[in-house]
């Protein structure tokens, strides 16, 4: 394998899924630390498959943006004057320029390099000093749209525009939580920050609870018990894992005025892991998120955002509940740093080699054979 040849690692990825979980192991080193396997997860995954760009409560008003980036691709997406999603090109249609940073509100795209604007619908409204250009049109400019979909609550984006939509490939996720009526839940904080590991190894570390009694021993580790977890065979775009919780987080169950959730549906938060990087718990309190974006091998976007369910936002101590439970996962989140960066660090280590899978990690299982499928040649 050379630095521009994924071969290998693509081989030893796919010889790792090619035995039965019972006998499975973590997937091999190679796939974290090429930079030829970082492109081709680029080329075939990211700049394929469906990617979240947050809450489409971020977006309420016309006008309202957020700015990512898709293998390599910057995307604006925003709220257009009739209250509809667009996704389109971040890039100037003149001399290439990206045209908005971050998120924020405008009532047209000026392009900061020489002014082009346009509408919120991406056709071009004017362009200064062009005039004298015969082959210029205004009407036939305008930035190249981009597949996106409110699925739920989330704002779904793609380059792809052959993909499935959301709503088809992620009709498990429906069957299985569809009873928390996930768009009703309020985005009330969001994030960004960048970690010093390889994206596959946050994903992984949220696939799995079998960390938390001791990465999270001083938080959130004594509200789950390992023998009550189940970790269920994932399926084709996702897989998904639950606990059922204490007491220790009261906002990790019901409200005390939802009489709809009956016994264990009122205390099990959920973990999702939407392939490729969009992971989700989800209680019948409050939910949380990260969505990856791979920045090389050896390093990761995160978004990182959270909020209440509706009962417990109408609750008069709402903003008490949320600044607790903002304060535990900011802790837990350094807790989480710590480990997968020491992964990291594991694996580009020359004595260091996987291990063997305990039953409690099966999603990281499936998320393997889920990457070997995604690679060329599959």
């Amino acid at each position: 394998m050379t630095q521009h040849d994924p071969s290998l690692a693509i081989a030893e990825l796919r010889a790792n899924v090619a035995v039965p979980f019972e006998r499975a192991h973590a997937m091999p080193k190679s796939v974290y630390t090429s930079p030829a396997f970082a492109k081709a997860e680029a080329e075939h995954i990211f700049a394929r498959e469906w990617l979240c760009a947050g809450r489409a409560d971020a977006l309420a008003q016309p006008g309202d943006y957020l700015t990512m980036e898709i293998a390599g691709e910057p995307v604006i997406i925003l709220r257009d004057r009739d209250g509809v999603l667009r996704g389109m090109s971040n890039v100037c249609r003149h001399r290439m320029s990206t045209l908005l940073q971050g998120r924020g509100n405008v009532r047209s795209i000026v392009c900061p390099y020489h002014a082009w604007t346009y509408n919120l619908d991406g056709t071009l409204r004017g362009a200064p000093a062009m005039a004298r250009n015969q082959d210029f049109c205004r009407e036939d400019v305008a930035l190249p749209p981009v597949r996106v979909e409110d699925w739920h609550g989330w704002v779904m984006v793609t380059l792809d525009p052959t993909a499935l939509p959301p709503s088809d490939r992620l009709a498990g996720v429906e069957k299985l939580v569809g009873h928390l009526h996930m768009a009703s839940y309020r985005e009330l904080f969001r994030e960004e920050f960048r970690w010093d590991t390889n994206w596959k190894v946050l994903a992984e570390n949220f696939m799995e609870s079998y960390h938390l009694p001791v990465c999270h021993a001083g938080t959130i580790g004594g509200a789950s018990d390992l023998n009550q977890m189940e970790c269920p065979e994932g399926e084709a775009a996702f897989n998904h894992h639950w606990i059922i919780k204490n007491d220790l987080v009261p906002l990790a169950l019901a409200h005390p005025s939802n009489t709809v959730l009956q016994g264990d549906d009122r205390r099990i938060t959920w973990l999702l892991a939407i392939y490729p990087a969009l992971l989700i718990t989800l209680t019948p309190g409050y939910f949380w998120y990260l969505s990856l974006t791979p920045d090389g091998p050896g390093s990761v976007k995160v978004l990182f955002g959270g909020g209440l369910s509706a009962d417990w936002c109408a609750d008069p101590e709402a903003e008490a509940h949320l600044a607790a439970v903002k304060a535990l996962l900011d802790d837990v989140n350094v807790e989480d740093k710590g480990c997968v960066e020491k992964v990291w660090q594991g694996l580009c280590a020359g004595l260091s080699a996987p291990g063997a899978l305990s039953h409690l990690e099966r999603p990281n299982y499936d998320f393997a054979r889920y990457l070997a499928g995604r690679m060329p040649g599959a």
